[in-house]
C-alpha cells in the first residue's frame, strides 16, 4: 500500500510565495520531499477557481498541467497527474496531447485523472460551457474513447461521436508509458462513474470516506466488471483519506484505519495538503506514514 499526496491550495498565509514568485521553488521542494518520503503519487487539483470550501475564487489557484510540467522537471520517480481533470475543461484531443506531453517530459510518469466536472461557478466565471449532468457524462465517455484511440498506434483515423468529431486522432510522438498513461476515473457514482471505470479505466479514485462506503463502492465496481466480462483485479484502487490521524501525527491510528482499506484492496490512499508548509509536513508526517503503509503489503 502506498501514500499519495494531493496539493489542494496555493495560498500562503504570510503572502511571500504569491507576491514574490516563490510558488515554483516551493513546488520543487514538495516534489523532492515527496520522493524522499517514498510517496507513490503526487497530484494537484484541476480547477480554474479554488473551491468554495477552500476559500473560493479569491484564493490562489494555478493551472494544473503547467504545474505538473514544473513538477516533472523537479522529480524523477513519483507518478504525476491531476485529481481530477473535469471533462469540460479541455477538448479531449487537446487533453490527450497535453497528458502525452507530460508523459514524455516526466519519462513515463503521467496519469490521466478525469471526471465529469461539477464546479459551475468557475465555468460561468470564465465563460466555459457547463452542460447538464447527463451530457457531461456522455462527454466523459467520448473523451475516454478519444484518448484511447489517440494512444493507439494502430488507429489515427477519425472519431465520430455525438459531442466530438475528430478528423484525425494523431498523437505524435506517442506516449512513453506502455500501453498508455494510466487512466484513473474519479468519483463514486454507482450507475455511471463506476460503470465507466469498469469499461475504460486502469484505476479508480473513490470519494467514499468510510470503510463501509469503500467496501460498498468496490462491490458495485465488481458487479459492473462482471457484467462487462472484465477482471476487476486489473483495476488499481485508490481512495481519499479524510481522517485526522495523519494530520495529528497519530501513526498508530492512521495505520489501524488503513489496515481495513488494504484488506479491501485499496492500493493507494491519497492525503490532501495545501502547498504552504507542505514540504515540511511531508517530511514530518507523510514520510513515516508512507513507511507504515508499505508494511501493510
Amino acid at each position: 500500500m502506498r501514500l499519495g499526496i494531493n496539493i489542494v491550495g496555493f495560498d500562503d498565509p504570510a503572502g511571500d510565495l504569491n507576491r514574490h514568485g516563490g510558488l515554483g521553488p516551493e513546488l520543487a521542494a514538495v516534489g523532492a520531499a515527496a520522493e524522499a518520503a517514498g510517496v507513490g503519487r503526487l497530484s494537484v487539483m484541476d480547477h480554474y477557481f479554488q473551491m468554495e470550501v477552500l476559500g473560493g475564487a479569491e484564493s490562489a489557484m494555478l493551472e494544473c498541467y503547467t504545474t505538473l510540467g514544473h513538477l516533472a522537471a523537479h522529480t524523477s520517480t513519483v507518478q504525476l497527474g491531476a485529481l481530477v481533470t473535469g471533462v469540460t475543461y479541455r477538448h479531449p484531443g487537446l487533453l490527450a496531447k497535453i497528458v502525452t506531453t507530460l508523459d514524455h517530459l516526466s519519462g513515463g510518469r503521467a496519469t490521466l485523472g478525469v471526471g465529469a466536472a461539477w464546479y459551475e461557478r468557475e465555468h460561468l466565471g470564465l465563460g466555459v460551457p457547463f452542460p447538464p449532468t447527463a451530457e457531461r457524462f456522455e462527454r466523459l465517455e467520448e473523451t475516454l474513447r478519444i484518448c484511447l484511440q489517440m494512444w493507439d498506434p494502430q488507429d489515427d483515423g477519425p472519431f465520430e461521436g455525438r459531442h466530438y468529431q475528430l478528423a484525425e486522432t494523431m498523437c505524435v510522438p506517442p506516449p512513453v508509458s506502455a500501453p498508455h498513461p494510466e487512466i484513473m476515473i474519479g468519483g463514486g457514482g454507482e450507475k455511471k462513474t463506476l460503470r465507466l471505470v469498469a469499461q475504460y479505466a486502469d484505476a479508480c479514485n473513490l470519494t467514499a470516506f468510510t470503510h463501509a462506503e469503500v467496501a460498498h463502492k468496490l462491490e458495485v465496481l465488481r458487479r459492473h466488471c462482471d457484467d462487462l466480462g472484465r477482471d476487476c483485479g486489473r483495476i488499481r484502487k485508490t481512495a481519499m483519506y479524510s481522517g485526522n490521524a495523519l494530520r495529528d501525527g497519530d501513526l498508530d491510528g492512521f495505520a489501524k484505519a488503513m489496515t481495513g482499506y488494504a484488506e479491501l484492496g485499496i492500493e493507494t490512499v491519497i492525503a490532501s495538503v495545501p502547498l504552504a508548509g507542505a514540504a515540511r509536513w511531508i517530511e514530518e508526517r507523510a514520510a513515516p506514514a508512507a513507511r507504515r503503509l508499505a508494511e501493510l503489503g
